[in-house]
């Protein structure tokens, strides 16, 4: 599958500095990763949100216009760069995505609660190591 439609206009540049867009850059080659970045741009599309963009990690869209995020890195975890051009990355871009999507902001709430974090950390670093057994898995069902 290719790149993901843009929910908003590209910035053209390594960072989104002077735009409200924010990034995605996920691992296009997981169908898991894929269906996810798909339904978040879904999300965001029917709640009017214009301010996210998903692109897959090793696109040449993507590594033109962000360079200083080697495809290990974006591999490993996905990776939001914010406007002002600051990155997170795994578990710590759940809630910066959710405040983007109007109807799901209130669950962003819930990664600011005690233990959430850690804990999400931990679940997202298991799904990402093992993605592509679980997406094979799903594909068999």
């Amino acid at each position: 599958m290719g790149e993901v439609t843009p929910a908003g206009p590209a910035s053209g540049t390594e960072s989104t500095r002077g735009s409200r867009l924010a990034v995605l850059i996920y691992d296009g080659e997981c169908s898991m990763c894929r269906a996810s970045a798909l339904w978040l741009l879904r999300r965001a599309e029917a709640g009017g949100a214009r301010d996210l963009e998903i692109l897959p990690c090793r696109s040449p869209v993507r590594r033109q216009r962000f360079p200083s995020i080697a495809d290990e890195t974006c591999m490993q975890a996905m990776q939001l760069v914010l406007p002002d051009g600051h990155v997170l990355a795994g578990a710590d871009a759940v809630p910066e995505i959710l405040r983007r999507i109007p109807r799901w902001r209130w669950v962003a709430a819930f990664f600011d609660l005690p233990r959430v974090r850690p804990f999400a950390r931990r679940v997202y670093a298991w799904i990402a190591k093992n993605r592509m057994k679980i997406s094979c898995a799903r594909r068999s069902s």
